[in-house]
Formats: structure tokens, C-alpha cells, sequence
């Protein structure tokens, strides 16, 4: 029957073209205003580093950084704010400019076991500690009771999970207060970077997909980028944890330079333009009355 089988896949191909065709160039991404980004960027330059390496990182990632604190709302029921994944260059600005009067870090190590941290910023001039809980954020359970904080950071972490990114969502959503915000960001796998590499066939789609150098320093404690996130999977996964979605959208990295023309393929074959920044953001609040879905179809295999 190779006259119906070839039938079928024109009518398929049709269809596709033809949903597309209605389809707008974009669509409104409601973005948060960057509120008070300059203060936050000129606080977090200011942290006294140990070496070179550290403060050539932050300038790096340091508009990132940035925008991701505007993105925290200020203290409210509890004062209280976790981040997951510390490497405590956010974390003394969640006290000496948003406000948080507890402000607790979270990092990859032996449940039950906690660092206290300190450090200067401004040539010694302010001096802030915290403690920083060991545990494995997608399979302990956190050391926190239900409703502890207001707000939660989740940055640059959901990307590199082996085995059960949704844990950390529901365990997010178990320690937050009732509507309290969950803060998340990730690379974007449907980025112009993404785009671009895949016609070109240039590279691997991914924003990042090389390992630690076996022999190096971190080789034993890196875990990769285990996989990428479209901003619709993304969303996929915070409703299914019970989170309402308040803001969603992307920027772009600089340093990437595909973004014009990949733009422009997009709108000369009517595929969607928007949300196409490579650093995805989320802000997403706590819904105590949404159902849960401990395992989405999208994610998990083999239920």
C-alpha cells in the first residue's frame, strides 16, 4: 500500500504547514521590570573573592546573576529564603539588599551535615554568614519543615539532575509557604543558539554538553548538563508540582551571535519567535490547592 502510506504523509506534511500558517511571528511574554538591578549588580561586584578565577566567573555570569535577584519578591510571612545550589554569590545580597532576615544555602553533600559560611564584601567592610545544608536535592528529603520559607532560588541546577528532576519541585513546594515564590533558572534547548546549531549542524543543541575533564579537579564531582529545557517543558513540570506560573520568559546570552538571522528564518516560515533567549527564567508561585502530578508523562518513562 505504498500509494496510501505516501497519501497519509502528504496529508501529514499539509497539516503541519497549515497549522503554521495562522500562527503568529510572536507572541507577548509578560516580563518583570528589573527593579533596582543596578544597586544588585554594583552589591554582588562588590563581594570580596579568594582568587582571579572566582572573580573572572562572576563577571561572566553577572548580569544573570543580577536579574535573577530582581526576580525575588520582598520578605513577607516568614522573612526566610533558601537557595539551592549556593556557590555564594547571590546569597549575602538576599540579606544586605532584599531584606531577608534568614537566608539559608543548600549544596550537593552528606544528608545531615551543615557548613557555616562567611565572607567580606566591599574590602571588608560588611561581613556576612550562613549556614549551607549538604543533601542530594533530587532524592533526600530536605531538612526543612513544610512552609519555612517565602522564597526559594533553584539556579542553574535543574539542568544537570540524573534521575528525578520533579523531587526537587515537590520538595520546593513543600518547604515554600502557601504562596510562596520558587525562582528558577535554566539554559534554553529552543534558543537561537539551539536553532542555529542544529541547521548548521555546528554543534550539539544544548547550550552546554561537554564533561569535566576526567583528570581534573571537579572530574569526580561535575555532573553535566543531563538535559535542557524548552520554556513549555519547563512550565510543564512547575504546574505539575503545583506551582502557578507568574512569570516566564528568556534573555538573550551575550556572546552568541545567531540570533538575527535564526530570527529571521523563524519569521519567513511563520514558526514562533518568542521565548527564544539561551537563559530561561521562571518565577512561579505556590498554589496549595493544585493537584500534583508526581511524574509527567513528558519526563519520566517506563511507569
Amino acid at each position: 500500500m505504498p500509494l496510501v502510506a505516501n497519501l497519509r504523509d502528504a496529508v501529514g506534511r499539509l497539516y503541519q504547514v497549515l497549522s503554521r500558517i495562522d500562527a503568529p511571528h510572536d507572541t507577548e511574554v509578560k516580563v518583570p521590570p528589573a527593579t533596582r538591578m543596578e544597586e544588585i549588580r554594583d552589591f554582588v561586584r562588590s563581594i570580596d573573592l579568594p582568587n582571579a578565577d572566582a572573580r573572572n566567573y562572576l563577571e561572566v555570569h553577572l548580569k544573570r546573576i543580577a536579574r535573577t535577584l530582581t526576580l525575588l519578591p520582598a520578605p513577607s510571612k516568614t522573612r526566610g529564603v533558601l537557595e539551592l545550589g549556593a556557590y555564594m554569590q547571590m546569597t549575602p545580597a538576599l540579606k544586605h539588599v532584599l531584606g531577608y532576615e534568614e537566608v539559608r544555602g543548600a549544596y550537593f553533600g552528606p544528608l545531615g551535615r551543615t557548613d557555616h559560611k562567611s565572607m567580606t564584601i566591599g574590602n571588608g567592610k560588611i561581613r556576612f554568614e550562613c549556614f549551607v545544608d549538604l543533601f542530594d536535592a533530587e532524592k533526600d528529603t530536605y531538612p526543612y519543615e513544610d512552609g519555612r520559607f517565602d522564597a526559594v532560588l533553584a539556579c542553574e541546577i535543574f539542568e544537570h539532575f540524573l534521575h528525578d528532576p520533579m523531587h526537587m519541585l515537590l520538595e520546593c513546594r513543600r518547604v515554600l509557604v502557601d504562596g510562596g515564590t520558587l525562582v528558577l533558572t535554566t539554559p534554553n534547548v529552543a534558543s537561537c543558539t539551539a536553532v542555529a546549531r542544529a541547521l548548521e549542524s555546528s554543534g550539539n543543541p544544548q547550550l552546554y554538553s561537554k564533561y569535566a575533564y576526567p583528570l581534573g579537579e571537579y572530574a569526580d564531582t561535575e555532573i553535566p548538563h543531563v538535559r535542557e529545557y524548552t520554556p513549555q517543558e519547563l512550565e510543564e513540570a512547575l504546574r505539575a508540582a503545583g506551582f502557578e506560573i507568574e512569570y516566564l520568559f528568556t534573555e538573550p546570552i551575550e556572546g552568541y551571535s545567531a540570533r538575527v538571522w535564526v530570527m529571521d528564518f523563524l519569521k519567513q516560515h511563520n514558526y514562533p519567535t518568542h521565548l527564544r533567549g539561551e537563559q530561561l527564567y521562571a518565577v512561579a508561585r505556590k498554589n496549595a490547592g493544585a493537584p500534583t502530578t508526581r511524574y509527567p508523562h513528558f519526563l519520566y518513562e517506563g511507569m
